[in-house]
């Protein structure tokens, strides 16, 4: 058998990756492709989607394709797997004659980190996907991908023509939701480590609201407020958090992100106003 090996975060899958699988099958002699979406990427400390998640996308992408096969052995293992651990697996489970390992062109410029990189080229032949005007090895197999995008700027800048039709809407809502999540948590967790009181959060989603996401905090004082307000300034700004709007007092401060809300409030405001009531009611009339 003839294969070929092309792995992956996956996260999310986009039409970069959708181009190599077809241009391998189109251009490869192999009798099987193996899509290999990993549980956690050695090089990465963390991901977005889960396993079974990207596994069900990729699945979707390519159900018409025969020799095309979703390998969840990564996956299984629930832990980061080298990819020699992985060709490994394949012979001891295959009657393998060829195995080409298809490699993106940002991975074949850390090639040299990966375990065990030598064993892999002798037991694999490399296939370069291309992504620019860059030189290879002219020994080296070589496929042509015009596609200048990777999931890691998909999940800052989420652009549907980048996401193939088939798990386009679905592919759109988890991450919108998802990075939602992780940036509500950032907030929250930068407000807990620097002593806020009773932080609660309000999902405003869908319910006709100036936002999607409130975050309220109660402050220990005026010094306690303005350190407060400093520091999520400069660790949002770091993680690429843009403000529209910075309403600064001594016992009340809103921070206004475009989609998220921060109140940060004294213990006397906060009683006085009492948001959060109006934010649980509105949502429990919505809901009605």
């Amino acid at each position: 058998m003839k294969l070929a090996i092309f792995g992956g975060s996956f996260d999310p899958p986009h039409i970069g990756h959708e181009m190599i699988v077809l241009e391998a099958l189109h251009h490869l002699d192999i009798d099987k492709l193996f899509v290999v979406p990993t549980y956690l990427n050695p090089l990465k400390l963390d991901i977005y989607a889960s396993a079974s998640q990207r596994i069900q996308w990729l699945s979707h992408m390519f159900a018409s394709e025969e020799k095309v096969k979703i390998l969840d052995f990564e996956v299984k293992q629930k832990r980061s797997v080298y990819t020699i651990e992985t060709i490994k697996y394949l012979l001891e489970n295959y009657d393998i004659s060829k195995i080409y390992l298809i490699v993106g062109a940002d991975n074949y410029a850390i090639f040299n980190q990966w375990k065990d990189h030598a064993k892999l080229e002798q037991v694999c032949e490399l296939v370069i996907a291309t992504r620019d005007d860059t030189i290879y090895p002219k020994d080296l197999k070589k496929l042509n991908i015009n596609a200048n995008i990777s999931s890691s700027k998909l999940r800052v800048h989420m652009d549907a023509t980048f996401i193939p039709k088939i798990i386009r809407n679905e592919v759109i809502e988890y991450y919108t939701r998802k990075i939602m999540e992780k940036r509500i948590e950032r907030i929250v967790s930068i407000l807990d480590t620097n002593k806020a009181e009773s932080i609660q959060t309000f999902d405003m989603s869908g319910k006709d609201y100036i936002v999607d996401t409130v975050v309220i905090a109660t402050t220990l004082g005026e010094r306690h407020g303005a350190a407060l307000l400093e520091t999520l300034k400069t660790e949002l700004k770091d993680k690429g958090e843009v403000f529209l709007n910075i309403d600064e007092s001594s016992d009340w401060s809103i921070l206004d992100m475009g989609d998220i809300l921060v109140h940060l409030m004294s213990p006397a405001y906060r009683e006085r106003y009492n948001i959060e009531e109006f934010l649980t009611n509105r949502e429990l009339e919505l809901n009605k």
